[in-house]
């Protein structure tokens, strides 16, 4: 009981004091968090089906034509957390004809959305540069929004050399 509250008990008393971790127990909390953390769900790599249900959610539908996509991206790279995309779309870029939308996605990360960059016509130029955290090698697609409706898709590939940087 506490001196000059007779009412009041704590419910748990603990002696902090002479309390302490061993180097097991602490070995042991934190390996169990290690492996929570692995079955994490959202810890799971996408797949190419989860790529092409994310680009069919972007793009509202659209049937994807080939052509006017052009993506410049490295055959290998070192860089998994740092790789540099280039997506270039051939349009005109005027109130007729431009690009609305490039959307951007990875296969094989644990999250397939990468990028959405809006344009207009007054961009001028349908053209973005950016870099991509990579988890490992694997398809990256980007797929052009056009004025009209219509969808344009890209691909290129890269190899991850070592441990990629994306979860």
């Amino acid at each position: 009981m506490r001196k000059g509250c007779p009412s009041i008990q704590p419910a748990l008393e603990v002696d902090l004091e002479h309390h302490s971790l061993t180097r097991r127990q602490v070995l042991a909390g934190g390996g169990g968090a290690l492996c929570a953390l692995a079955w994490w769900p959202g810890a799971a790599l996408a797949t190419p089906k989860d790529a092409r249900a994310r680009l069919a959610t972007l793009t509202k539908g659209a049937r994807l034509k080939k052509g006017r996509v052009r993506m410049k991206l490295p055959a290998l790279t070192d860089q998994g957390p740092f790789t540099r995309l280039v997506v270039t779309v051939d349009s005109p870029m005027t109130e007729d004809d431009h690009v609305k939308a490039i959307h951007i996605v990875a296969e094989r990360n644990t999250v397939p959305e990468v990028a959405s960059f809006h344009l207009g016509p007054g961009n001028g130029l349908a053209k973005v540069s950016t870099r991509i955290r990579l988890k490992k090698s694997q398809n990256i697609i980007a797929v052009a929004e056009m004025s009209d409706g219509t969808a344009y898709l890209g691909r290129a590939r890269t190899k991850v050399l070592r441990g990629g940087g994306c979860g």
